[in-house]
């Protein structure tokens, strides 16, 4: 003999298969977090932005240096800060801020350029 199939296990059934759909799945989110820094040492300064990793926004910062440093020292780019890097060897490094969306994230490190006034932004 079969089991019983009541009315309340059956709603509960089609609700686990539309949770399980994955045609059925959540819309990522298109914004990210990005996360704007600051190079800096004795009077040089350099204003930069990069996508934020989670919620780890000083690793990402020291991940996107150390990028810096190594295309600094790989290709031979004639860039300031690129000079900078290979002449310097300690730099600090700091979060500014934390913006969400590419497009404000763009536009704050215009600002925050404009504001600083960065000696190793190259435009």
């Amino acid at each position: 003999m079969l089991p019983q199939y009541n009315s309340v296990q059956k709603t509960l059934d089609i609700c686990r298969g539309l949770c399980h759909n994955p045609t059925m799945m959540r819309k990522k989110r298109s914004d990210r977090n990005y996360v704007l820094y600051r190079i800096s040492s004795d009077h040089n300064t350099y204003i930069g932005l990069t996508v934020a990793q989670g919620q780890a926004f000083l690793r990402s910062v020291k991940v996107r240096i150390q990028k810096h440093i190594s295309r600094a020292f790989r290709e031979n780019k004639s860039w300031t800060l690129c000079e900078f890097l290979r002449n310097t060897e300690v730099i600090h490094y700091e979060v500014l801020e934390v913006v969400r969306g590419r497009k404000n994230a763009y536009q704050r490190e215009r600002e925050l350029i404009q504001k600083y006034s960065p000696n190793l932004n190259d435009f």
